[in-house]
C-alpha cells in the first residue's frame, strides 16, 4: 500500500482555510479513482509547544500505479487545480510506502 501525504502549514485564516478544505477540496479529492481512504490529521502542537503546521492529509492507494493513475485522472487534476488555488504556498506533497 502507498499513500500521498499533503502537509499544510498554518494559514493566515484557519477558519476560511478549513471551510474550503472540508467543503470543497476534500470532496474533490475523495472522487479520485482507486482512493482507499483519506485520513486528515489536525495539528495541535509539538512536544516543544507550538507548531507551524495545520493539517496533514494522507491518501491511501493499493499500488504506486493506482496512485499515479488517480493523480492524472480528471478527478485528480481537478483536485490538484483546486489545491494550487487555495493552498499552493502552504502545502508540500510526499509519496510514501506503508511498511
Amino acid at each position: 500500500m502507498v499513500k500521498l501525504i499533503a502537509i499544510y502549514k498554518k494559514p493566515e485564516n484557519t477558519e476560511e482555510f478549513d471551510r474550503h478544505y472540508y467543503e470543497v477540496h476534500a470532496p474533490l479529492a475523495e472522487k479520485m479513482p482507486g482512493l482507499i481512504k483519506l485520513e486528515v490529521n489536525k495539528i495541535f502542537g509539538t512536544p516543544a509547544g507550538e507548531s507551524d503546521l495545520h493539517l496533514i492529509a494522507e491518501m491511501y492507494f493499493e499500488t504506486k500505479e493506482a496512485m499515479m493513475n488517480a493523480l492524472s485522472s480528471p478527478e485528480g487534476r481537478a483536485a490538484g487545480k483546486d489545491l494550487m488555488g487555495f493552498a499552493g504556498k502552504l502545502v508540500t506533497m510526499h509519496f510514501a510506502e506503508v511498511v
